[in-house]
């Protein structure tokens, strides 16, 4: 996710926070320093760091039910509204993906369950819902935030585990796709509703609710892709029409040819022009800046990008970029020579163009000859 850094790894997982979890860190010092000056102002941080601990455990509920079903979580990334999980694929089964959702909400369930239990009664759950007065004990408003994580991530709505929880009890009767519809515009309708309530409460709630908007209609573009990954070919989807840059050449020529074109990412390629790396922007400006315009593009590009048989199913290649988190996946021929590449640019674009077919379609308007999957 842009806007985030790592700051560690653990148990094979990238640990990033977003830039906006610093505004709420600066929210939660402010307050508390309103209240009862500097030491509640650092106890507020502390409490926050405790937060933030509870959230991993949360996310790191996700990664071992994931784990239990083979699939990896190369990375999560820490929100001010909560923690997200990044899968190397989606679950094959609902009853997979109910379990995977489900096993976040339960850590905090038992986050809670053992403060209560160390408090031995003494606080009740209305001190400890009021989680925003320092006043209160400092477990007893960690409880109450463990408990606001359940509820707040119960939310039928995506990104948040109770979207994922409904999608996977409608995909028990309905196809994957339509279930994610139908979650998906529920999410989307309570995002309204935040947005409504926010304008007259908290205006953190308009915050949320263009998130929750935002990312129930990714969830749905993302269903649809999947839906139809399985009938169309890589050679379908790729841009044929690219430049590229030879072995030999160095950072001045690859600038020189950003500049002219509107690429992003440009293929390097040997003499017989077989596929050896992947030069993006940000690398050559990088290079430019700590190296230099002579350095040459092989020193400088990425090595990482898998490459893709043109017959191959759109499917594996949203798999290997999904996997190595990459940008673009090369598209080669028999003799492993680059003819095309494949970027999620691309695979919006086909969306939109099978969107306008079906448009026209559902106004009585067919096109002449049409293909069965669309070139780009």
């Amino acid at each position: 996710m842009a806007w985030s850094f790592k700051i560690g790894t653990i148990a094979g997982t990238a640990l990033r926070v977003h830039i906006t979890f610093a505004l709420l860190l600066v929210w939660i010092w402010l307050m508390h320093y309103r209240i009862g000056g500097a030491p509640a102002a650092w106890e507020g941080v502390t409490f926050i760091l405790a937060v933030f601990i509870c959230v991993v455990l949360h996310e790191f509920g996700h990664i071992a039910a994931a784990r239990y079903f083979g699939i990896r979580t190369p990375d999560i990334t820490l929100l001010p509204i909560g923690g997200l999980a990044r899968l190397e694929r989606m679950p094959e089964k609902p009853g997979q993906e109910f379990v995977i959702a489900i096993a976040g909400p339960l850590v905090n369930v038992a986050i809670a369950a053992l403060i209560f239990l160390a408090l031995h009664g003494s606080t009740g759950m209305e001190a400890a819902a009021d989680v925003e007065d320092p006043r209160l004990g400092f477990l007893a408003r960690l409880a109450g935030v463990n408990v606001f994580l359940v509820l707040f991530n119960m939310i039928p709505a995506f990104p948040m585990d109770g979207g994922r929880v409904l999608r996977a009890a409608l995909a028990s009767r309905l196809s994957w796709s339509r279930a994610t519809q139908v979650a998906a515009s529920i999410g989307q309708g309570l995002a309204f509703l935040f947005g409504f309530i926010g304008l007259f409460y908290n205006p953190l709630l308009i915050f949320i609710g263009i998130f929750v908007y935002l990312a129930a209609a990714a969830e749905a573009q993302n269903a649809q892709i999947r839906d139809i990954a399985g009938s169309v070919l890589v050679g379908d989807v790729m841009i044929t029409e690219f430049a590229s840059l030879r072995h030999g050449a160095n950072i001045a020529d690859a600038i020189d040819m950003l500049l002219a074109t509107t690429q992003r990412e440009f293929p390097v390629v040997d003499a017989s022009g077989r596929f050896e790396g992947l030069l993006t922007r940000d690398d050559m400006i990088r290079a430019l800046k700590e190296k230099g315009a002579e350095t040459p593009v092989v020193g400088a590009m990425r090595t990482d990008i898998p490459k893709i048989h043109y017959r191959k199913h759109l499917q594996e290649s949203l798999r290997l970029m999904q996997e190595a988190s990459v940008p673009a996946v090369a598209v080669v021929d028999g003799a492993d020579r680059l003819i095309g590449l494949m970027t999620h640019e691309t695979i919006g674009e086909m969306m939109m163009v099978r969107a306008a077919t079906a448009d026209r379609f559902r106004f009585g308007r067919p096109r002449h000859g049409q293909p069965h999957s669309t070139r780009l």
